[in-house]
């Protein structure tokens, strides 16, 4: 420790010493309730340096998040609500999508599109795709880049909605590239 550091906690020290002393000196009469509250104060201390030093692993079992297993498999726990959520880099940009099996293609709202440098406004919108939702008007898109943990793919068609979608869907326009696709015990397995 350099000197300096050490003069700072020394300084440190007799101020704290000479607030501790003032509130003692003050509440003579009621020291049994400074006790209680200095130690009450202490606890929040102690709870709030355990909860930010725990905080990855808190985060962790709130929002399970995807890991590589190997060069060429990925690993995606359950969330909460039942789905399996896949984070993909699409031109550059992350964007979160929901693993729906039933969904034909890769379908981006239009803010993701717009995250991955796509104007949804400059597309035509010709095709067209039944939803939970109704029938909304979709535009066909080539993506140059889609990037899942270390596994990379460019050129890759996807669509882009016009109808109101809450998250982007991950189909099987995507998850066909794969060679192994398997849900086992909470956990979905890719593996090319």
């Amino acid at each position: 420790m350099s000197p300096d550091n050490l003069a700072s906690l020394a300084y440190l020290g007799l101020l704290g010493a000479a607030i501790a002393g003032w509130f003692v000196v003050q509440h003579r009469d009621r020291l049994g309730q400074l006790a209680q509250q200095a130690a009450l104060w202490a606890l929040i201390f102690v709870g709030v340096i355990a909860a930010a030093g725990l905080w990855g692993d808190i985060r962790d079992d709130v929002t399970p998040r995807q890991t590589m297993v190997g060069a060429q498999g990925i690993e995606v726990p359950q969330a909460r609500d039942g789905h399996y959520y896949l984070t993909l880099d699409i031109n550059g940009a992350p964007v979160e999508f929901v693993v729906d099996t039933g969904a034909t293609d890769m379908v981006l709202s239009r803010e993701d599109a717009r995250r991955a440098g796509i104007d949804p406004e400059e597309l035509n919108y010709f095709g067209s795709a039944v939803t939970a939702n109704g029938t909304v008007r979709t535009a066909r898109v080539t993506l140059d880049s889609v990037a899942l943990g270390q596994i990379e793919d460019e050129g890759l068609g996807a669509v882009v909605t016009d109808g109101d979608l809450s998250a982007s869907l991950l189909g099987m326009g995507y998850l066909r590239l794969f060679g192994r696709l398997e849900i086992e015990g909470g956990k979905l397995m890719l593996t090319r």
